[in-house]
């Protein structure tokens, strides 16, 4: 069970009532962005695993393609002395298994890309922003400087000072005497 202070108008806060529900807020943000990273680790991961696995498969077929390379080079060789055409087969057949390594390679090498290095990359730059802003004293939405209330906000050097629009000012209505 967690202890929740009572809920009260943000003046009337106490400051370590607003100091717990600040580290509050950050322990839960810090929690979101570890779970980013770990679901970005996975999948980079699998992706790795996916392209190790098809590497093996086209290393396996490359194997096979040389073993039927050098059987048929061995029946060229009793061909051209000997007068029989029985290396042409083997020849097709290690063609057929260097183009199915070559297509499986090729799969292999863009799934290692893809997932290579293993980075949370998306968590990385969220926190990045959130360090940025955290300096900055900036929203991320409004890009505009956070001032307390009762100070006046702090211009860049440069910048013209953003004033808000002009309102009419209102009038309280008038009130009835009590008897």
């Amino acid at each position: 069970m967690s202890y929740e202070p009572p809920q009260r108008p943000e003046e009337q806060r106490s400051v370590g009532e607003m100091v717990f529900d600040v580290s509050e807020r950050v322990s839960t943000l810090i929690r979101d962005e570890i779970e980013l990273a770990k679901a970005e680790i996975t999948e980079k991961v699998q992706w790795l695993l996916r392209g190790g696995v098809v590497g093996i498969v086209a290393g396996t077929f490359a194997f096979l393609g040389l073993i039927l390379l050098m059987h048929s080079i061995a029946w060229l060789l009793n061909d051209l002395f000997f007068g029989d055409h029985f290396w042409i087969g083997f020849l097709i057949e290690a063609v057929v298994f260097f183009a199915t390594a070559a297509i499986a390679g090729y799969v292999a090498y863009q799934a290692v890309q893809k997932g290579s290095p293993p980075t949370p990359d998306l968590a990385i730059e969220e926190g990045r922003r959130i360090k940025q802003t955290l300096e900055a004293g900036t929203t991320p939405a409004a890009k505009e400087p956070v001032t307390p209330p009762g100070q006046q906000p702090v211009t860049p050097p440069g910048q013209q000072p953003v004033t808000p629009p002009a309102q009419e000012p209102v009038t309280p209505p008038a009130q009835e005497p009590a008897p």
